[in-house]
This record gives C-alpha cells, sequence and structure tokens, in this order.
C-alpha cells in the first residue's frame, strides 16, 4: 500500500512539472513541444488518480498472500434450528448474532490482481461480506426462517462492485465470491481462514490443563 501511495504521489508530481513546462513552451509558441508535454502532463496525472482511488478503495480490504485468520467464531446451540455466533474480526470489531438453521455460512469478496499490480504492493485482496444460517435440508431451505447479517461496511468507492461492472479493465486478474460453512448445533470455536484459493474454515482446538 506504501508503495502504491509513493507511486501516485510521483505521477502527479510529474504531471504537474509536465503541465508547467508546457505552459512555457506555449508562452513561446512551441505549439508541438507543448502540445506533447499537456497530453504526457494529462496521462501522468490520470495515473495518479487511477492510483489513488484504488488506495483509498482497497481500505477495508486486507492484502492476502498466505493463508491467514479473516475471523475467529464461537457457535452456541439455543435451541433445535437456532444458535448464536459470535465473531471476532482482526481489528478487534466484535459481532454476536442469533441464526436460525443448521450451520455456520460465511461469505467473502475475492479480488485478484495482475501479477504486474504485486510490484507496487498489490496482492490479493480480500473482504468479509456477510454471514448467515444455513439448512442441511433442501426443504428447510426454501420454508423454514433464514438470518443473514454484512459483515462488510458501506464505503463510497467500492472496488469489488468495480471489478464486477469490468470498470478496472486490465488490472484486474479475477474477482469472485467465495464461502464456508460448519454445523453450529454444538458449542466449538473456529478459525475463518482466507487463502488465495478461497474460504476455509477449521475448529479451535485448545489444549487441557491439568
Amino acid at each position: 500500500m506504501t508503495t502504491l501511495v509513493i507511486v501516485a504521489v510521483c505521477f502527479l508530481a510529474l504531471g504537474i512539472a509536465l503541465w508547467a513546462a508546457a505552459v512555457g513552451a506555449l508562452r513561446r509558441k512551441r505549439w508541438l513541444g507543448g502540445g506533447v508535454r499537456v497530453l504526457l502532463g494529462l496521462l501522468f496525472i490520470t495515473l495518479a488518480a487511477l492510483a489513488g482511488a484504488i488506495t483509498i478503495g482497497i481500505q477495508g480490504y486486507r492484502a492476502l498472500t498466505y493463508e491467514e485468520v479473516a475471523a475467529t467464531v464461537k457457535t452456541d446451540p439455543l435451541a433445535p434450528q437456532r444458535f448464536r455466533a459470535t465473531i471476532l474480526l482482526p481489528n478487534k470489531r466484535l459481532a454476536m448474532y442469533e441464526l436460525a438453521g443448521d450451520a455456520f455460512y460465511v461469505d467473502a469478496h475475492i479480488l485478484k490482481w495482475h501479477p504486474w499490480l504485486n510490484l507496487l504492493g498489490l496482492h490479493t485482496s480480500y473482504e468479509l461480506d456477510r454471514v448467515s444460517g444455513r439448512y442441511n435440508a433442501v426443504t428447510d431451505e426454501r420454508t423454514q426462517p433464514h438470518t443473514v447479517y454484512a459483515l462488510s461496511r458501506d464505503r463510497w468507492l467500492d472496488l469489488f462492485a468495480l471489478a464486477r461492472r469490468r470498470a478496472l479493465g486490465p488490472l484486474v486478474d479475477a474477482e469472485y465470491g467465495s464461502a464456508a460453512f460448519v454445523a453450529g448445533n454444538r458449542p466449538a470455536e473456529w478459525e475463518v481462514r482466507v487463502s488465495t484459493t478461497g474460504l476455509l474454515m477449521r475448529q479451535v482446538m485448545h489444549s487441557s490443563t491439568p
């Protein structure tokens, strides 16, 4: 992220310098040289704006270069097909939801940038999107009540939405959703992990002390 900010600042400085040079050339009636500098300045300023927009938009997403813990979840059954999920996110944000179903379900947005952008500090990024209850039986999914809650935060610039509209063009290698679910009918603690292939969940095994 720091590298991308530096690149944006450098592009902006080059753009401003070229525009200043263009003004001087045009005043001396060097139309060709001035016009070229105007176009190059506009190009660098556009690149700076693009780098700045990505830097702002990536806030709330987490860079992913390996498997890492995206959240910790504790499930506590309350009644048949009803359980409580207590979710602790890496930023220490705590959420507690009462969910209907047999399983705890979580999904995420995944953004995979093209490899050449890795040199600028951009790696595969993710954001947990929502949690819900999931029924084992399809009949229950159709007839029983559903509960779903958002984990993502609203932002004025949503990179995942832009990627889906192909607005980021060649910058994005792939954009997709990934999900995982585990049983919620018993007390347990789980780690929601994100790898380069998507979401997975592992149970946390606490060692007992004598």
